[in-house]
């Protein structure tokens, strides 16, 4: 019997029994583990809320052996917040969708238990924590988030210089199969063209440009997500299911977009009323 103490995210949970939970945890130094939790669902839990997804958390767990991972599942003991970064991200439709995506990019990525993956659990935390704070919009940083976990487990993309032959870029063809981009020679079947500003604006993400990312015009940024996801789904050999869900066609200024949709329907207001006024009131001839 060993106690065992770690910090991670909450990836998902599920029900079990009448009051209890398996929480999946993407933890710093154990990489993702499965815990039972025990009474969270009462109303009365001390910590029950605190295990809910999106949560950074550290968590204190009790193993049988030696191992935290082993033949049975460890139980959560104790639990305290770090960061509650689902407060600033459930409250917002895309953020919410963008964050769902993130967890289980996460979840696929670490599909052994028990194995650290550090580099995985520190992009987790800071594209939630980008997020939460709403410094980019949700789209663009979910396509950050994707293809650096691709990178970070070896599927790093090439978006200038040839990804088979290394011929220096821009080069034109795309092939999810071949690594990215890919001169006129090493074309393979299934190629596609995008245009220069979405591999541009890729590219951008990839190293953390955010100027030029969100200075893309949104033609592009939805060429670009087509990509990533098509990138992501060939290396992870199916898609994820959350993914349909996300909301990428949000405006890049919302709150310009809110002004525009207040203008349109005040004057088609006044338009009414006036032509209202006109018919109770016909002018003289």
């Amino acid at each position: 019997m060993t106690l065992f103490r770690d910090d991670g995210i909450v990836l998902r949970t599920q029900k079990l029994g009448e009051a209890d939970r398996i929480i999946t945890i993407l933890t710093r130094g154990h990489g993702r583990v499965r815990a039972v939790a025990r009474g969270v669902r009462r109303t009365k839990s001390k910590f029950g809320a605190r295990l809910e997804p999106f949560s950074h958390v550290d968590v204190q767990f009790f193993a049988r052996g030696s191992d935290l991972v082993g033949r049975g599942l460890p139980l959560c003991t104790q639990s305290e917040t770090i960061a509650p970064y689902g407060s600033g991200i459930v409250t917002d439709y895309a953020r919410y969708t963008s964050g769902t995506a993130m967890l289980e990019t996460a979840e696929r990525f670490t599909d052994h238990e028990g194995e650290p993956s550090v580099q995985q659990y520190l992009l987790l935390v800071g594209g939630l924590r980008t997020l939460a704070r709403g410094e980019h919009p949700p789209h663009l940083v979910l396509d950050a988030f994707l293809l650096r976990s691709l990178a970070v487990n070896g599927y790093a993309p090439s978006f200038s210089d040839c990804a088979r032959c290394g011929m220096p870029g821009p080069n034109r063809f795309f092939s999810a199969a071949a690594g990215g981009v890919v001169c006129g020679d090493c074309r393979v079947p299934g190629c596609v063209v995008p245009s220069a500003e979405a591999l541009g604006l890729l590219g951008a993400l990839l190293t953390g440009d955010w100027d030029t990312a969100e200075a893309c015009e949104e033609r592009h940024v939805r060429e670009g997500s087509g990509l990533v996801s098509a990138y992501l789904h060939w290396h992870l050999e199916r898609g994820l299911r959350s993914l349909r869900y996300v909301e990428k066609h949000a405006q890049k200024h919302p709150e310009k977009h809110a002004q525009k949709h207040v203008q349109k329907h005040v004057q088609k207001h006044v338009q009414k009323h006036v032509q209202k006024h006109v018919e109770k009131h016909p002018e003289k001839k």
